[in-house]
This record gives C-alpha cells, structure tokens and sequence, in this order.
C-alpha cells in the first residue's frame, strides 16, 4: 500500500485543497486541483516541504543510531502502551514519525488501520517509507499547517516530538483521540547526568497541558516506568539519536543502568 495509505487524508501545503495520487501505476506524482504537483522520491516518500529541510532536521547518522535503539526493544513498553489506548482507530498520524517504527507497531495492532508518518527529516521518512506497508511516509514541518484534511484523522500521535495542538486539533475527526508522549525528569536520568546531556524541564508536563488546554480536554495521563540495562553500544545509540548528537557523541561510553520514564496523555480535542 505505502503512500496509498494517505489516499483522502491530505492536503495541499500550498493551497490546502485535496491531494490525490495520479492515475499512473505505480503512482509517480500527488497533486491538487490547482495543479500543484508533487513527484513521489524514488524510496517511496513524498515530499511536502516545499523548503530545505532545517539545521535540526534528523540526519542520517542519527536516523541509523534511532533504529538500532527501537530495535533493540527498549522503548517497547511506549509502543505498548500507545496500542493499549488505540483500541478501534482507523486512521493514524505520526507527527514527528522518525523512522516510522512506532506507527508501524500501532499498526500491527491494529489490523484495519492505515497511517501517514510525518517529519521534517527526508532520511527519516526514507527510512519510514519501508516501515509498514499500510503507513505512507511524507516529510513535512510539523510546527507548520499539517498536510492534511480537517477532520480526517481519529488518532494522531506525537512521540518525543513538536506538539502543534491547533492543527492536531483541527485534522482530527470528531470523536478523535491526541496521544502524546513526554519524557519525565527521569527518563534516562542516569545517562543524562553520566554524560552530560540535554535535561528534562521539572515542569514539562504542566506546561504540555496548559498549552493543550486552548484546544483539548485531557482525559488521561499514564507514566510509564521501564528498567533499561543499555550497553556501551547502545548507551552511544542512545545519545547519538537525538539532539544531543548536534554538540558530538563521547568516544567512550559505558554500560548503564537507567529507565525509561515517560507520560502518555490522552486528549480529546474540545469542540
């Protein structure tokens, strides 16, 4: 299926009207009746940017760094805990998708389900074009006006990711549900303060539901605690797939105990 999981669900990012896929097999461009045209890449994505992707865009190095990490299993309890609450959804949104892994996991549990992941990295949504085969890939700024329809999407979902609460709330359908997940102060504390990493502000999680608040009504909130026994090797994954990665990776690391320490919150947006 790939990019034909978005059929009806996006938009045009220059004049906002329905984007469809050409007639041709397989589909080669997406475009509006503007005529606004949009080719599909070679690796199966599709390109919404219109812009070069930005300094803080995910490279490819710490794409690579991110899949080892979510292969290896350690953020398995998230992926869990996001299938637990998408009971029934039909039609999914990954915004901050990375390499599609967690879309790809919701969607194993969820048979009947098709899903766009979206983020601003095109080495990110290369590698989440090959994901799932009922999850379409498409770069695009999440910060920006979404690619797609209103009030199209019933579950959209934004793991570790920019929240952009107006258009979450304006895509999703009535009855829709928001699932974000947000690190703790002692999500991977222990490495965090080993290494001296990026922190975790103590008020993150009040801040998130003073700003959903404009457009959604929170429902629920689960934190998540996981034991997390990293090797050297991934410990350096672990630290060379986010923003830490900017300012370079220790030479040696070693092996660590920590945790993952998350919230996930459940929002309905308020109509």
């Amino acid at each position: 299926m790939g990019l034909d999981a978005a059929r009806g669900l996006l938009a045009c990012p220059v004049c906002a009207g329905p984007l469809e896929a050409d007639g041709s097999d397989p589909v080669r461009s997406w475009a509006c009746g503007e005529g606004h045209r949009f080719d599909v890449a070679r690796q199966g994505h599709l390109n919404l940017l219109r812009a070069a992707q930005p300094a803080h865009a995910d490279t490819p190095a710490m794409v690579e760094a991110r899949g080892r990490v979510l292969a290896s299993g350690a953020f398995d309890a998230v992926d869990a805990a996001l299938a637990r609450r998408a009971s029934g959804m039909r039609t999914v949104l990954d915004v901050g998708g990375g390499t599609g892994h967690h879309l790809a996991r919701l969607l194993d549990a969820l048979p009947d389900a098709r899903g766009i992941s979206l983020d601003v990295s095109a080495p990110a949504a290369r590698r989440a074009a090959k994901a799932h085969p009922r999850a379409a890939s498409v770069v695009a700024d999440a910060w920006g006006t979404l690619p797609v329809r209103t009030k199209r999407i019933g579950l959209a979902m934004c793991v570790f990711a920019p929240r952009n609460m107006a258009e979450f709330a304006r895509v999703l359908a009535d009855g829709g549900l928001l699932l974000v997940v947000a690190p703790d102060p002692a999500h991977l504390l222990s490495l965090r303060e080993r290494y001296g990493l990026l922190g975790i502000e103590p008020d993150k999680d009040e801040r998130l539901a003073r700003t959903a608040s404009a457009h959604f009504e929170s429902i629920g909130r689960h934190r998540l605690r996981s034991p997390l026994t990293a090797g050297a090797d991934l410990v350096r994954d672990l630290i060379a797939m986010g923003p830490n990665a900017f300012h370079g990776v220790p030479e040696e690391v070693e092996a660590i105990d920590t945790e993952v320490a998350v919230s996930v919150w459940l929002f309905r947006p308020r109509r």
